[in-house]
């Protein structure tokens, strides 16, 4: 069932001459994790922020539910003394009783398997447990879908699996923009490629025995990227 609908999305900034995305369609199913990847400054960043409604496409529509967003900084999304302040920020902004409010921050913090971290001030964490704060502060408000900015960027190799695995239980629709094609070889079910702002191409994922075209490696350098360093060949 279509969740997420993107039709001609065009945007651009101002401060640049060259347009940010041109002419992207997409659709998005109910409970499919989206991954969308490409070379740094291709426009992934851009279009998770037209899909979670942070910015308006200069043209285009869009059809899309409610999304919680992961920045690729998650240091934007932590600002207050302690993660059970900021976890409960977003429902006490929206006037949840403070009676309801204990429970639903702890019920979001074990979902990311992050209870110790509640007293915790936020620059105290490491890399990966902020991104489970930033998580939690996101999952509490029950968001439709769920969209992260190159999540694996600042982690270390045992953080980075811990993210993978716990992305993979959350059954929400998942839309996650990477330049890491291994992490998107493990929870993609379809890929959209983009170069220089446009699509250059989309194929779905079924793990590494069809992967797609994230395993067509004359593809992959013709748009700036390298093979998942699972189809490299071992020296």
């Amino acid at each position: 069932m279509e969740h997420i609908r993107l039709s001609n999305i065009c945007f651009s900034y101002e401060r640049y001459a060259s347009p940010a995305l041109t002419d992207v369609s997409v659709t998005v199913e109910r409970h499919e994790t989206l991954c969308v990847a490409g070379a740094n400054g291709c426009g992934k960043s851009t279009l998770l922020q037209i899909m979670a409604g942070c910015i308006k496409p200069t043209q285009g529509e869009i059809s899309a539910p409610g999304c919680g967003i992961v920045f690729q900084d998650v240091d934007h999304q932590l600002f207050m003394p302690t993660v059970w302040e900021d976890v409960a920020f977003g429902i006490l902004k929206k006037g949840t009783r403070p009676e309801d409010v204990r429970e639903a921050v702890f019920e979001a913090l074990r979902s990311v398997e992050a209870e110790h971290l509640a007293e915790k001030p936020p620059y105290t964490l490491s890399g990966g447990e902020k991104q489970r704060a930033a998580l939690a502060g996101i999952l509490i408000t029950r968001p439709d879908v769920l969209v992260l900015d190159e999540p694996s960027a600042s982690l270390d190799p045992r953080a980075r699996k811990n993210l993978i695995a716990l992305l993979r239980r959350l059954p929400c629709t998942k839309i996650i923009a990477s330049h890491d094609l291994d992490l998107v070889l493990e929870l993609a079910d379809r890929v959209l490629f983009l170069c220089d702002g446009r699509i250059a191409g989309e194929s779905p994922v079924m793990g590494r025995t069809a992967p797609g075209l994230l395993a067509d490696e004359t593809f992959l350098q013709g748009i700036g990227l390298e093979l998942p360093l699972t189809f490299w060949d071992a020296p």
